[in-house]
């Protein structure tokens, strides 16, 4: 399955026919259908997807828990892939070179990517309406009719189109099986730990949900020298896994007679240093606030909400000190600060091969699917066909 030995038939400047899952609609199996991926328009590349990993926001917003329905659909943004052709003005990427795709962009000149305090990108932001950036129309077609994108990369197909913000070049030595991980949840939850909470040697944490998010938020806290890390999940499964990432406690809620937040209290002497909220549950964040201590306790949420997307925390909890932060990508700049965290993977630093629990066939998709939604996997990769 090594990414070395794939190729690709190219049409620079034309329309390329290829195979894609198509979603028609909330919670449906995709199809493998034929599909026309049209040729990058001004600023945009287009890329042969090699390795695409299955994330949780896109099961999310597959099943339109969180999302407008917006179908037919080709989902998938966790994925790297070789550059087949670009469009007009871009000079950064060439044919041939490897990247890894981009769910949010860094366009290196509007106020917040300047700014050096955000990594929301003002022209190349989380992109909501299944269209390109660019143009408000999609790339994508089946026998004429235009199929919605996701997140503006739509890497569930053998081809797709991003805007040249939308991705970032990595050194061909990186195994694309692997390091598509990072273009979203490894880097997503290493971040949290180190940019977003800033965990200090020491410290204390707890870490809600112990997926490919948590585990990494684990792995950034082991790294950073926390003297103890809390997981929590329902999951007896997880506990395992769980410490080959630096957990050093488990708690089960099925399995305690008080609250979560009683039980890390009493681990703690009264609370962790930074809590971490990788589920997507609105009502988890006001259990992770609970569970930090007074004075400086650090809440960092990560998860997208399935439903009930408002926060209700009673006041008392800011005012005896507390800090509620949100995290969106761990707060890296992507085509700045990637490259960094592929050379740590490179020299062993940090690890991202455990977290791979299957590896499908692109035919296969909705086999990565069905365990996600089981809670059966941590990352599925698809592997594309090389021809």
């Amino acid at each position: 399955m090594s990414s070395a030995s794939s190729t690709f038939a190219k049409n620079p400047g034309g329309v390329i026919k290829c195979k894609a899952a198509v979603a028609s609609g909330a919670g449906e199996a995709m199809v493998i259908e034929e599909v026309e991926v049209n040729p990058p328009q001004p600023s945009e590349i287009r890329i042969k997807v090699v390795s695409t990993s299955l994330c949780r926001s896109d099961v999310t917003a597959w099943l339109s828990q969180a999302q407008p329905r917006l179908f037919p659909r080709i989902f998938g943004h966790e994925a790297s892939g070789i550059v087949e052709s670009v469009g007009e003005g871009v000079t950064e990427f060439a044919e041939g070179d490897h990247v890894l795709t981009l769910f949010i962009g860094e366009c290196m000149d509007c106020k917040q990517c300047v700014s050096g305090k955000s990594n929301i990108c003002q022209k190349l932001g989380l992109e909501r309406k299944g269209v390109m950036h660019s143009d408000q129309k999609t790339r994508f077609f089946v026998k004429g009719k235009p199929i919605y994108h996701y997140c503006a990369v739509s890497s569930f197909s053998e081809y797709t189109v991003v805007n040249s913000g939308c991705a970032v070049k990595i050194t061909k030595t990186a195994p694309l099986e692997k390091v598509c991980l990072l273009s979203c949840g490894t880097a997503a939850g290493l971040g949290a730990a180190w940019n977003v909470a800033d965990v200090c040697k020491g410290s204390t944490v707890a870490i809600f949900g112990l997926g490919t998010v948590g585990l990494s938020v684990a792995q950034g806290a082991k790294i950073r020298g926390a003297s103890r890390i809390i997981g929590v999940d329902t999951n007896p499964e997880k506990k395992e896994k769980a410490k080959a990432f630096g957990v050093t406690d488990f708690i089960n809620p099925n399995d305690i007679d008080e609250t979560v937040q009683q039980a890390i209290k009493r681990l703690t002497d009264g609370g962790v240093d930074y809590s971490f909220e990788c589920i997507g549950d609105t009502e988890m964040i006001n259990t992770a606030l609970h569970s930090c201590c007074d004075g400086w306790g650090v809440t960092v949420t990560l998860g997208v909400p399935k439903t009930n997307p408002d926060v209700a925390c009673h006041y008392g909890l800011f005012l005896t000190g507390r800090t509620l932060k949100g995290s969106l990508f761990g707060g890296w700049k992507p085509k700045s600060d990637i490259p960094t965290l592929i050379d740590m993977y490179l020299k062993e630093e940090i690890k991202i091969d455990d977290l791979i629990t299957h590896n499908f066939p692109f035919k296969d998709i909705n086999k990565a699917f069905d365990l996600m939604v089981a809670g059966k996997c941590l990352r599925c990769v698809i592997h594309m066909p090389n021809e």
